[in-house]
């Protein structure tokens, strides 16, 4: 739930690399159905099972660091496209330094883009640079990823004030042909819903600028009922209503991990993994995606 602490950079929308190889691996097959829309067009319905998991840096609610238990969790949720939250790469201690990013996409032999919120100077000299912030894994070629800016409001900075900052990453993705976005975020913590109700604004800025379908993943650190989240469901849709609390992993109290699809995405199915690998429990929901027959 709560952001790790750092001092953004500045640098708006900026276009970013993937952090791990591309690996040459398929999404597990499934069976298209076809609908017809109300211009009497035909489609036919692409699957594309999509989770969203707040990782608490690999922690459990235990609060020790293992990320092979991080890992298995990850892959009994069996996957397409997982939008992950509280990410450490390199980070310090409390994940041995580790490029958490890189090492859960090898584990699940996924690719991965790593969208840092934080980035920072090196613990000692001539080490790596001190990263946290979300994270996409795919199975699915991705064409296009970008670690875009959002208002937010530092977990270190002495009487911070709300400043553009990144850490909202979007993948463009193909899918059977069809091009999806996916994007994942991590909203303030905090219990002022006012930088909340910015970053959403902010998001759906962005989420204006893109065509085709689209989905939106994360911790938002607000129930879909807030206030502050309303404007999502102008163009937006909650995915999971059903599937479960997700806050705290045991004893949940709270849904506030979230799946969000655009207009014309059919929801066949959502649930919540019980887990205790994090301090959060993962959602996972399938899909099907909108194509027009060619």
């Amino acid at each position: 739930m709560p952001q790790g602490p750092g001092r953004p950079t500045r640098t708006a929308r900026v276009a970013a690399v993937l952090l791990a190889a591309l690996l040459s691996l398929t999404a597990a097959p499934a069976t298209a159905a076809e609908d017809t829309t109300p211009s009497g067009s035909r489609v036919s319905a692409v699957p594309l099972r999509v989770a969203t998991y707040n990782i608490h840096a690999g922690a459990g609610e235990d609060q020790v660091f293992d990320l092979d238990r991080t890992a298995a969790a990850l892959r009994d949720l069996r996957a397409d496209v997982i939008g992950l939250q509280e990410v450490d790469v390199h980070w310090g201690e409390r994940s041995d330094f580790t490029d958490e990013a890189r090492a859960l996409a090898e584990k699940l032999r996924m690719r991965v883009f790593f969208a840092p919120i934080y980035d920072l100077d090196p613990a000692a000299e001539g080490g790596e640079r001190r990263q946290y912030g979300v994270a996409v894994l795919s199975r699915h070629p991705v064409l296009h990823a970008e670690n875009h800016e959002i208002t937010r409001l530092s977990t270190q900075t002495p009487d911070p004030v709300p400043a553009p900052a990144p850490g909202f990453a979007e993948i463009v993705i193909r899918v059977k042909g069809v091009r999806t976005h996916v994007y994942s975020t991590h909203l303030d913590y905090r219990a002022d819903p006012s930088i909340r109700a910015a970053q959403v604004d902010d998001m759906l800025g962005i989420l204006a600028d893109d065509r085709g379908p689209g989905v939106l993943v994360g911790d938002f650190n607000a129930e879909p009922s807030a206030p502050e989240l309303a404007p999502l469901w102008h163009t937006l849709r909650d995915a999971a209503p059903d599937a479960g609390l997700t806050y705290p992993a045991i004893a949940p109290q709270k849904r506030i991990d979230l799946i969000t699809v655009s207009d014309g995405i059919t929801v066949t199915g959502a649930r919540t993994h019980a887990t205790d690998a994090s301090d959060h429990r993962p959602v996972v929901a399938d899909l099907r995606l909108p194509r027009e027959d060619r």
